[in-house]
């Protein structure tokens, strides 16, 4: 690969920065594929300011790394993101189509954006763009307007008095999904729907504000995840720890017409914390972290049927940590962690875990710096997001280093 390699603290595997001559990029995030249909090409979002929150509508930059030859290339920008995820960054059906959000900041409205990065072609979309489909033509997302009322970093950055507040269930407002060829949303699952299957949030309603946050399609393209998130509207306005202020999580499935709806994980498992649901690559499983044995004793690697099926840990004897994917083999873990978790470095830099699922090994195949010195915000945070491309073979991840956000790639086909 045309790019410097990393070689800090002696990695297990081969690591090289392919955003070395551009400062603040990011990729998207875990669940979420970085690499182009034919692995050629890789997608970043360059934040504009790293010491300071977002203003709205400040311009961010879509970039786009050309993996073979070793370039690197701003192909847009766009008003409509935040310092986690960036402006939800997606692949379309090829290597030409890029999928991410924007913003009318005479509206203060976002929207979803087609762009053909070859040739600058853009079209709007109505709805707005949080994960799509495996073959590029639905894009599904709850109310990026609405998301930072649970946790500041993720959404659109707007002004405060833009911001709407969900009071009690609301019958408009949920997981919209958006028809890309055609650029119309519609509303797949109401919150008023969606909380008629969350035991904790089924009667009196107006006691909660309620919100949807994360939606994932899975490989197959015929699952979707969708977590919703309440607090009281006598509460906090929004959370700053897995456990304040009272938030509340239920991670739904259903299919993308909107049948089988499922409390997958209801709010009760989550009251000893919890975080980063995912599907197996199969797409009939889910995976995550969860407090599973109390709060005291930490957080595992767990598993369910996307029905909520023999939920259980998937291995006792190491910590759950960061943001778990399965691979295919069935065997391996990839996450990394939290610099204040326990399997931190506690100088700022975190592990890539490998952790296999027989033997019990959590093997550090990388080391990385992602916190150092005094952070403006914590949403300005720098989480490394490990997320496979399509041939489970290379790993994208996020990284600081020379006073700046990069993204690193490393290649794993020889320890998976």
């Amino acid at each position: 690969m045309n790019f410097p390699a990393y070689t800090t603290h002696d990695p297990a595997v081969p690591v090289w920065c392919v955003t070395p001559d551009i400062d603040g990029c990011i990729h998207r995030f875990f669940d979420t594929c970085p690499f182009s249909p034919s692995g050629r090409y890789l997608a970043a979002f360059r934040i504009p300011d790293e010491t300071r929150m977002p203003e709205p509508g400040e311009a961010g930059e879509i970039v786009v790394v050309d993996l073979q030859a070793g370039d690197v290339r701003v192909v847009a920008t766009t008003r409509g993101w935040e310092p986690q995820m960036g402006a939800n960054l997606n692949w379309g059906p090829d290597d030409d189509t890029l999928i991410y959000n924007d913003l009318d900041v005479d509206t203060w409205q976002p929207y979803g954006v087609r762009l053909d990065w070859t040739t600058g072609k853009a079209d709007r979309l109505e709805g707005t763009v949080y994960h799509v489909s495996p073959d590029g033509r639905w894009a599904v997302s709850a109310s990026m307007d609405r998301m930072c009322r649970t946790q500041l970093g993720y959404g659109v950055t707007l002004p405060e008095d833009r911001v709407p507040r969900n009071l009690g269930a609301r019958d408009d407002d949920g997981l919209w999904i958006t028809d890309i060829d055609t650029g119309r949303r519609k509303l797949l699952l109401s919150l008023c729907d969606a909380a008629g299957v969350c035991p904790n949030l089924a009667t009196d309603t107006d006691k909660w504000e309620i919100y949807g946050f994360h939606s994932k399609f899975n490989n197959q393209g015929d699952r979707l995840i969708f977590t919703i998130r309440a607090f009281p509207v006598d509460g906090p306005k929004r959370f700053n720890a897995i456990s304040g202020g009272g938030l509340t999580f239920n991670v739904l499935t259903l299919r993308p017409d909107g049948s089988e709806l499922t409390n997958a994980v209801p709010a009760e498992h989550w009251k000893h914390g919890g975080h980063h649901i995912n599907f197996f690559s199969q797409g009939d499983m889910l995976s995550m972290n969860l407090g599973i044995h109390g709060r005291e004793k930490g957080m595992f690697f767990c598993q369910c049927g996307v029905d909520g099926s023999a939920l259980g840990t998937m291995l006792e004897s190491v910590p759950g940590s960061g943001h778990p994917t399965i691979h295919p083999n069935g065997r391996h873990i990839l996450t990394d962690s939290y610099a204040q978790e326990p399997v931190a470095y506690g100088d700022g830099s975190v592990p890539l875990r490998l952790v296999d699922r027989q033997s019990g090994e959590d093997r550090h195949i990388v080391r990385m710096m992602v916190e150092p010195g005094e952070l403006p915000h914590r949403a300005m945070r720098v989480d490394p997001h490990p997320a496979w491309d399509r041939e489970w073979r290379r790993v994208a991840f996020n990284g600081f280093a020379d006073g700046t956000r990069r993204v690193y790639v490393a290649d794993l086909g020889e320890v998976v």
